[in-house]
């Protein structure tokens, strides 16, 4: 299965929205080789600024642009996007309803060797949290420059988060994507795996080992975590009667937390998580990181397993 980065389908829209609109300007934080914004810088240079190591002036800055009818889209790695400049976020740009669209690079932990310093695993649940923010996490390089294109048409601010490693590539041109619709990737009756981002490849593989043990897995791509498809996952719980959902993110607040939060309120079914479970990663390859925080094939089905005791 051929392998893309994320972040190359985010430099690719971007590349093709400036070629599009006079209005849109890119800013970056000084890592534009990193988020692929330099193929903005390098073939249209009119419609890119580098602001330096600066993320709460780069969103500040965005903020004006916007009061002034411009669209910017401000990149940087996830954790200082979310991070240091999230009183900005808040205050700024959601207090105001401003059109301003965030990318967030090298999220998860399989950002690898760059270590818990540069591993963004709370970056969903800081920007779901913020009144008017729209929060989509893509599961492959066509899904985040689908994402990307999407969200300059989608009214008010923005967040899409993306991966820095090379991810099998699971859609293709004419796979739909629609901001706040959850896709389904696998039909299944057994249980339902919701996931996001890289768990979209990890809950298929899960899926096809389950398949062999006689359990029908449904897969779905929730790759809009706010607005959520509420009513899909509804169906999905009313239909399978149990959920896993799987996240390259903490267990709190992200994609897991939004579905019981949602389930809380209208049916009772099991639900088990698979993500980081409330500690910061560390240095090492992708896969083995993944395997030791417990993001595994492996163990998804065991999330399955469980769950399905429940039922």
């Amino acid at each position: 299965m051929n392998r893309i980065p994320m972040r190359d389908g985010y430099g690719e829209a971007l590349l093709e929205l400036c070629r599009r609109h006079d209005e849109i300007i890119v800013l970056d934080a000084d890592v534009a080789q990193s988020t692929r914004t330099n193929w903005v810088m390098d073939q249209c240079p009119d419609h890119f600024i580098d602001m330096g190591i600066a993320e709460q002036d780069m969103v500040g800055t965005a903020a004006g642009m916007a009061l002034a009818g411009l669209v910017p889209f401000i990149s940087t790695y996830g954790v200082f996007l979310t991070g240091r400049a999230w009183d900005q976020i808040r205050n700024a740009v959601c207090y105001n309803g401003l059109n301003v669209k965030l990318g967030g690079a090298h999220a998860g932990i399989s950002v690898g060797p760059d270590g818990a310093s540069h591993q963004a695993l709370e970056d969903v649940a800081l920007m779901r949290v913020v009144p008017g923010m729209t929060v989509i996490v893509p599961c492959d390089s066509m899904e985040t420059y689908k994402a990307t294109m999407a969200v300059y048409d989608y009214p008010g601010p923005c967040y899409v988060r993306f991966g820095r490693d090379p991810v099998p590539v699971l859609t293709d041109k004419d796979t739909p994507f629609t901001i706040g619709k959850a896709r389904l990737v696998r039909p299944g009756t057994d249980v339902t795996i919701l996931a996001n981002g890289t768990m979209v490849y990890q809950s298929l593989a899960a899926a096809e080992k389950l398949q062999q043990e006689g359990l029908s897995a449904r897969v779905v791509d929730v790759h809009t975590v706010k607005p959520l498809d509420e009513q899909l996952i509804l169906d999905c719980a009313r239909e399978t009667g149990a959920i896993v959902v799987c996240e390259e993110h903490q267990r709190i607040g992200g994609l897991g937390g939004a579905v019981c939060e949602l389930l809380a309120g209208y049916m009772l079914a099991p639900v088990r998580l698979v993500g980081m479970h409330d500690s910061f990663g560390e240095s090492g390859w992708p896969e083995e990181l993944i395997d030791a925080y417990g993001m595994s094939v492996e163990n998804i089905i065991q999330a399955v397993h469980d769950v399905l005791k429940q039922t």
